[in-house]
């Protein structure tokens, strides 16, 4: 039996449906392998008061400390942290918050072989700190802006490279991101490329016509997906539609720069054509994904997007800068068009030819078939197996003395 500990600040909760569903559909795909055994620590960042009165964190103040979220062990302490100041000292602070959780654990039997992080910062070197204290190997596992930005800071960069290079393995959610990983020094004999899944069942082929009457739609229609801040570009997709007459554009995703976009696209008078749909829950994401004619996401930087693949599983291909990932996810034709230039004109452009001449949805289907999560929960169990395996562990009398001290 293979026991992980997976540590995750992005991970689903009953106030956040869709906040690392990625995290929870490959975790839930790991746990149902047989011969492993998963349990969640899942940090909620939580600042003192009056500070944790502000509506961010209000919602999550009554979450509860521990729960059984779709059939697995997920624990939830709070991470104390100071909104904008906290940041270098987040791993630190991670680690306090999951120490007492792998404690009460470890005493009840749960005697986890690693410790799994599933983003590079503030997971992989709290899971280092952790790692050492607990006697257990740990595999950390890049996403894309984990690596770029926070990789990029001051006393951060240290902290990911001296985790790197504790950690068992190291995964990465592309091609791209597994060479810049090696450019800033980690060790390319450890790092293992994880493409992410698709639920290709939830994400597939529907009528189009009868999808876009559901969503009160005729005409030609754009859909972006993702946070609304500003690297995943949703402002040029918007700025677009002023080129593309007749197009409709509906924008899923919240986030800080809602207001921004709302004012643009009222400055552009496109209220009859772009929509802000807000945060909507995954499972209402296929049917307005298999009604577009284009996914267009416009980021500045992306691992490999889970937008991507769910789009082409629905028959809908996709216009994205050509950066990070994204050639190995848009990698022919019928998957949709790699830009050049990260400009409304060239999205424009790119919107208009695949409209000119759209590829048959079968065909951007076929593009998104080798991304399941049954193959990524195979390929991650191995990965830990091997890291597992690779670290000879002390023999539990020898563990049980320090035990008690740890932390302090």
């Amino acid at each position: 039996m293979l026991r992980v500990l997976t540590l995750s600040t992005l991970f689903p909760n009953i106030r956040q449906p869709t906040f690392g569903v990625f995290v929870e559909s490959q975790t839930l795909a790991l746990a149902a392998r047989p011969g492993v055994e998963v349990r969640v620590i899942n940090p909620i960042p939580m600042p003192p008061f009056p500070l944790n009165l502000h509506e961010r964190y209000r919602a999550l103040r009554d979450l509860p400390r521990e729960e059984n979220w779709k059939g697995l062990r997920v624990a939830r302490p709070p991470m104390r942290v100071v909104p904008g100041l906290s940041g270098r000292f987040n791993p630190g602070l991670l680690a306090q918050a999951a120490r007492g959780v792998l404690r009460q654990w470890r005493e009840e039997g749960f005697d986890f072989d690693l410790i799994d992080a599933q983003f590079f910062y503030p997971d992989g070197p709290a899971a280092a700190q952790l790692g050492a204290e607990f006697d257990v190997p740990i595999s950390i596992k890049a996403r894309g802006a984990d690596v770029h930005y926070w990789g990029s800071r001051r006393g951060c960069r240290e902290r990911i490279l001296e985790a790197a290079a504790q950690a068992g393995g190291l995964l990465a959610v592309s091609k791209s991101l597994s060479r810049d990983m090696a450019a800033m020094g980690m060790d390319p004999e450890k790092i293992a490329v994880h493409y992410t899944g698709c639920d290709l069942e939830r994400f597939c082929l529907q009528d189009r016509v009868a999808a876009k009457a559901q969503l009160g739609v005729t005409g030609p229609l754009v859909v972006s997906l993702g946070a609304l801040i500003p690297r995943k570009g949703h402002a040029l997709v918007i700025e677009a539609m002023a080129e593309l007459p007749g197009v409709t554009l509906l924008v899923a995703g919240a986030g800080p720069d809602h207001a921004r976009l709302a004012a643009l696209i009222s400055a552009r008078k496109l209220e009859t054509r772009v929509r802000l749909l807000g945060s909507l829950p995954h499972a209402q994401l296929p049917p307005i994904l298999a009604a577009a004619d284009v996914m267009a996401l416009a980021s500045e930087s992306e691992g490999l997007a889970n937008a991507w693949i769910e789009a082409m599983a629905c028959g809908t291909p996709v216009v994205t800068p050509d950066v990070d990932g994204a050639p190995e996810a848009i990698d022919r034709p019928a998957a949709g068009r790699l830009l050049q230039e990260r400009t409304p004109a060239a999205i424009a452009t790119a919107i208009r030819s695949i409209l000119a001449d759209p590829p048959t949805p079968a065909a951007v289907r076929a593009c998104a078939e080798r991304f399941t999560w049954q193959r990524n929960a195979l390929q991650l169990q191995q990965h830990l197996e091997r890291v597992a395996e690779a670290q000879p562990r002390r023999p539990p009398e020898l563990f049980a003395a320090p035990h008690a001290t740890l932390g302090t």
